[in-house]
């Protein structure tokens, strides 16, 4: 596609139009492009790196896809799904149905495209359990399933021909008058001496935004290190959020990130830690007893994320996250030892006695009743070990250091059942960078949500797109704001400190070291109010403080900003949450609150960002969540209302 060239002044800019652009290309990305190119929208895709996301490069020991069962002899449908999902509290009751409601259609979807799910000789997919989950809906294609998925969409893609812009980072999305028209970039491959920064335009008439979690807030991290920021954009643009003060963390690898849930906990290794002298220790005994640190361990591989539901004294399986995380802050390193059996293990069989009957069942059940935690995890899951020989750690003769890490995001951008934000039409948050989801969430569900949310709002999309006139053209508002992007050129040309872009990442790198001492998994809301401060000053500075020594300074720059923005929002929240009496929930404990919340179970908390004159400013108050919708569902009447205009409002 060939761009028109807009002038500003010493700038020319490629300015490039399309009915829908998609951004991101992950799960969610691509199936949306794909869903819209199959109904006619004709998408593009703009990507910052085609190959750095996180469902390609992420995943656990048997990553776990969530959707309606699909068992032949457990009984479920789309309504009881949605009251579990809407059970957890602060998820709107309308978006767990249509979560719960399209599980199937995007599951098959997706074996249809040869996602490997396993089935049976009959062609019966069984289910297992996952977080947060009683009734066995989880299925996996083992470590790599959303890489699995992402790599299957993208091949539909690229057969189809739709255009993908690969390296194009995004740093605005374009509106007017209360409506998403495109997005402007930084790219390499726009750079001319009329335009150093790269900047390039989108025009659409929708934007579906894809990107992923605000994985850049924090230092511990399972996100992978390719996955960054892309929050602030849309929160500039007016977008709102909800349940920003809601995330999930857990016990992760340290060489590689990795969710160490499932089979690695199943097989029961030693919680070991060594000090500056090298002398180790198992740790895990100053919390539990012997014989109930095995049931503890075994937990954590269907209870991963840290819960404060489950810190009861002495059985509690997060209080190893607890020891987990107190030993690192002594100073000391922590690994899972496959090797030998904790010492509440050695020297003995295994039994029914010493391991407990839910233990002793599922190893047995498995055939994994061997001798060491290696030998386990070999007999459960094969594919976990090989993961971690995928990068460069053999089980077999060494250690595994962890820590508690950040993993998800249940809030985000608001969402309508058509995952169009309620702020900024035409704009379509999809995703986990979607707030969909509340207090806590089904293990696999986010997978589950790239389909269902991406497939919705392209079908929305393109409905709506043959309603419109077609393309979108540059007004004076949307060029006022495309002039307002100069800044990042002059990031580039400008007179001042120029840092490069080892030093830019030291700088983010220092910031979220403070976000997860004082914003995390254990929360101080002094500390967050000096961090929120901070953050604001930083905002305010920015654009007159920095200098980029060339064009991949520029983009680390960028992200820097982005996630400053995110990061004031996401404090912001958790402030007004702790100023209205809120208490430990979901996957984080508050200094001095530790009683678990209930009063803010039937509430989202949102919140919209402001900026006047680089000062940044947060609006968040809570509203009811919307409850479960009773339909009725005539077949008439959705028969003669299906695809019609009225069936998208």
């Amino acid at each position: 596609m060939k761009p028109d060239l807009l002038t500003l002044n010493d700038l020319r800019l490629p300015v490039y139009t399309a009915k829908i652009a998609v951004i991101g290309s992950g799960a969610a990305a691509y199936n949306a492009a794909l869903t819209a190119h199959r109904l006619g929208g004709c998408p593009i895709i703009l990507t910052e790196g085609r190959l750095m996301g996180t469902s390609r490069n992420t995943g656990s020991d048997k990553q776990t896809y969530y959707k309606q069962s699909t068992s032949a002899y457990k009984s479920d449908c789309a309504a009881e799904m949605a009251k579990d999902y809407f059970s957890a509290g602060s998820m709107h009751g309308d978006l767990a149905l249509t979560e719960a409601a399209g599980s199937l259609r995007a599951f098959f979807a997706l074996t249809a495209l040869g996602v490997p799910f396993p089935h049976d000789a009959y062609g019966e997919y069984p289910g297992y359990k996952t977080d947060h989950d009683e009734r066995g809906r989880a299925t996996s294609c083992g470590p790599y399933t959303s890489r699995y998925m992402t790599e299957a969409l993208e091949k539909e893609c690229l057969s189809a021909e739709i255009p993908l812009y690969d390296g194009y980072r995004a740093v605005r999305v374009l509106t007017e008058n209360g409506h998403a028209r495109g997005v402007v970039c930084l790219s390499a491959a726009e750079i001319t001496e009329e335009n150093p920064a790269g900047l390039t335009v989108f025009l659409a008439d929708a934007v579906i935004w894809a990107t992923g979690g605000p994985s850049a807030l924090y230092y511990s991290s399972v996100y992978p290190e390719s996955q960054n920021c892309s929050l602030g954009a849309p929160l500039l643009a007016g977008a709102s959020a909800v349940n920003l003060t809601e995330s999930q963390y857990g016990i992760a690898s340290v060489p590689f990130r990795w969710n160490l849930s499932g089979s690695f906990q199943q097989a029961i290794p030693r919680y070991v830690s060594v000090d500056e002298n090298g002398a180790e220790r198992e740790f895990l005994y100053d919390t539990f007893t012997p014989e109930n640190s095995i049931p503890a361990v075994f937990r954590k591989g269907y209870q991963w994320p840290f819960d404060p539901d489950k810190l009861t004294p002495g059985i509690g399986s997060s209080l190893v996250d607890i020891a987990v995380y107190n030993e690192t802050m002594a100073g000391r390193r922590v690994y899972l030892d496959f090797r030998r059996n904790p010492a509440a293990l050695d020297g003995t069989a295994l039994t029914r006695e010493n391991l407990g009957d839910e233990v002793y069942d599922y190893l047995a059940n498995s055939n994994a009743l061997c001798g060491t935690p290696i030998e386990r995890l070999r007999a459960i899951n094969e594919r976990a070990y090989g993961v971690c020989i995928d990068h460069g750690v053999d089980l077999e003769t060494e250690m595994l250091e962890i820590h508690v890490a950040a993993q998800h995001m249940n809030g985000g951008l608001e969402n309508t059942i058509w995952y169009e934000n309620p702020a900024l039409h035409d704009f379509y948050p999809v995703g986990e960078c979607g707030g969909v989801f509340g207090i806590k969430r089904p293990g696999g569900s986010a997978l589950n949500s790239t389909q269902v949310g991406s497939y919705r709002a392209a079908e929305r999309a393109c409905a709506l797109s043959k309603t419109k006139p077609s393309g979108t053209s540059l007004s004076d508002a949307l060029t006022g704001q495309i002039a307002g992007c100069r800044k990042y050129a002059d990031l580039l040309t400008a007179s001042r400190q120029k840092f490069d872009r080892a030093a830019i990442l030291a700088e983010r790198a220092e910031d979220a070291r403070l976000h997860d001492r004082y914003a995390a998994f254990l929360r101080s809301p002094s500390g967050i109010t000096a961090l929120r401060d901070r953050t604001a000053a930083e905002i305010a500075e920015f654009f007159t403080s920095h200098g980029a020594a060339d064009h991949a300074a520029l983009v680390e720059l960028s992200i820097n900003y982005d996630t400053l923005v995110t990061r004031y929002a996401v404090l912001s929240a958790m402030l007004a949450y702790v100023a209205d009496g809120g208490s430990s929930r979901g996957s984080y404990l508050i200094e001095d609150r530790p009683e678990p919340d209930t009063a803010h179970r039937s509430k989202v908390l949102r919140t919209a960002v402001s900026l006047e004159n680089d000062r940044i400013t947060a609006d968040c108050r809570f509203e009811d969540v919307r409850p479960i919708p009773v339909t009725d569902n005539w077949f008439e009447e959705v028969y003669n209302r299906f695809g019609s205009p009225e069936m998208f409002d």
